[in-house]
């Protein structure tokens, strides 16, 4: 019996309902150990240390039983040869998903600005998501958002989502034909005619594809017709509490505040001082801004 015989099948459901709870690839204490896994380099990776030596330090804190250990080896393996993981995780498609592949090499790339630190606490909450076996529409909206709000490739992005294993046949067929006519048609308007609500006021015929989402995302999908998708994804959260993709933290800048006005004011007092020791003396006297050589002992004989 092999490993994925072993591994846990969600409960049979008809595609579309938004009960429908899905089992990932891993067991769960994989997604555990990956989260905690992000988790660690998305707080240790400002500290400016190198990722060989992160990667060594975290390695020993995970469960030996399951097979990250394992991939982090492969890791250091190809970081120390081409300076890069994401090259190392396309290499293990049975562990890592193209998604997650993606995610990492876009923020790889010296041509973009997808910065390292939001893809990290992305993968962070995805594996999270994962653990607790989400519904086929919340991970495709969330990875989706993903690619909307980052401004990644919509082709690449959206051919690795159709490889994922957490969607079946339909689905992928589905994915495919929004990477086709992504930007020819509404976003909303696809979700819209691929759900219950547009089942129960049409009707779909017996050879027309199948419904992928519930009534709700229908409802909320024809609210949000001919508007921004950012629109869209956050009223799926807001309704039916679909994860929320992170962003990167802005630095508040009013922390800095104080103590440049404490230099400047210390400067503004030396320059008083200047100003008024020349008037006072006439001249500035410089030497005691010199530094004095110290007078040292003469050699011995």
């Amino acid at each position: 019996m092999t490993d994925q015989d072993n591994r846990p099948q969600g409960p049979e459901t008809r595609p579309g309902e938004t009960s429908e709870r899905l089992a990932g690839l891993l067991a769960p204490d994989e997604y555990v150990e990956q989260a905690y896994f992000y988790r660690v380099l998305s707080e240790r990776l400002p500290q400016n240390v190198p990722i060989q030596e992160l990667l060594m330090h975290v390695k020993e804190e995970l469960l030996s039983t399951t097979n990250l250990p394992m991939a982090i080896d492969f890791f250091l393996a190809e970081v120390r040869h081409t300076g890069t993981i994401g090259t190392a995780m396309a290499r293990l498609p049975h562990y890592f998903t193209s998604f997650q592949t993606f995610v990492v090499q876009s923020a790889e790339d010296e041509r973009g600005r997808f910065d390292m630190r939001v893809a990290i606490e992305i993968l962070r909450k995805e594996a999270d998501m994962r653990r607790g076996k989400p519904s086929r529409p919340a991970s495709f909206l969330y990875q989706f958002e993903v690619l909307s709000r980052n401004r990644l490739e919509y082709d690449r992005g959206l051919n690795s989502i159709a490889k994922d294993p957490i969607y079946d046949e339909p689905w992928r067929e589905w994915i495919n034909t929004v990477r086709r006519q992504l930007g020819l048609v509404d976003f909303a308007e696809m979700v819209y005619v691929r759900s219950l609500l547009f089942d129960r006021r049409v009707g779909r015929k017996e050879d027309d594809k199948p419904a992928l989402f519930g009534e709700k995302e229908g409802r909320i999908a024809m609210a949000n017709r001919r508007k921004d998708p950012l629109f869209l994804f956050a009223a799926f959260q807001r309704q039916l509490n679909y994860p929320t993709v992170p962003r990167l933290k802005r630095i508040d800048e009013n922390t800095n505040i104080v103590p440049q006005l404490k230099k400047r004011i210390e400067r503004l007092e030396t320059r008083l001082r200047f100003l008024e020791e020349e008037q006072r003396k006439g001249a500035v006297d410089l030497s005691k801004f010199y530094n004095h050589p110290s007078v040292e002992p003469p050699p011995t004989p």
